[in-house]
């Protein structure tokens, strides 16, 4: 019996790292979870090492194929080093609204990563744990959005727990992801010149070709 064909493509248009960033406790394993298997749990999540779940979703037409990696929070900014951000397109910078230090320690999550990541990374900011009752809140959300604001970059309230906001969280980020490959390619894609039959005959091809050139 003859082999099967090979696949003549894989089964996503692009393949999107992202990273999960924030100090341990402000639901970022619990925001994985949700997004890659719609569950969650409220039993307490510990990362150990490092974590990543797989999810491929549709965007504009196209199959976008998330590889989503979430870290121990314990490892805080000064353990995070370059090898762990290599080759991110996207990262969630995640905050607990209950708790105002993860909130501050945003800014040093921010600094670590123009250390580290590439210049051009996707960054989205994520106050979580939007479902506690108001009392609770430490966070204003106007305080959120003005940081976000600060660093140019989207925001949004989330809630493991009652799924607010995180299919959007996710989707926002890798359809901006999506737009600026796309955009790379474009830009990467060789101009192609086309000469008439009139531009042989006459030399005038060489004409084109080097005024094509000049113009580049």
């Amino acid at each position: 019996m003859a082999a099967p064909p090979a696949r003549a493509r894989a089964d996503y248009d692009y393949l999107i790292k992202l990273l999960l960033i924030g100090d341990s406790g402000v639901g970022k394993s619990c925001l994985l979870l949700r997004f890659s298997d719609g569950s969650f749990t409220t039993s307490f999540i510990t990362t150990i090492g490092i974590d990543f779940k797989i999810r491929t979703i549709e965007l504009d037409g196209k199959r976008i194929k998330l590889q989503i990696w979430d870290t121990a929070g314990q490892e805080r900014f000064r353990t995070i080093t370059t090898a762990y951000y290599r080759g991110a397109m996207g990262i969630l910078l995640v905050y607990d609204v209950t708790d105002e230090s993860s909130f501050n320690n945003i800014r040093n999550w921010i600094r670590n990563i123009e250390q580290h990541a590439s210049d051009n990374v996707n960054k989205i900011l994520v106050g979580n744990k939007a479902d506690m009752d108001e009392s609770k809140r430490a966070v204003p959300t106007s305080k959120g959005q003005a940081l976000a604001d600060e660093y140019g970059i989207k925001f949004f309230e989330t809630s493991a727990k009652t799924n607010l906001n995180v299919e959007q969280v996710f989707f926002s980020i890798a359809r901006d992801i999506k737009q600026r490959l796309a955009d790379t390619d474009t830009r990467a894609e060789p101009t192609t010149l086309k000469i008439t039959p009139t531009d042989q005959a006459g030399g005038g091809g060489q004409a084109a070709q080097k005024s094509s050139c000049c113009g580049s």
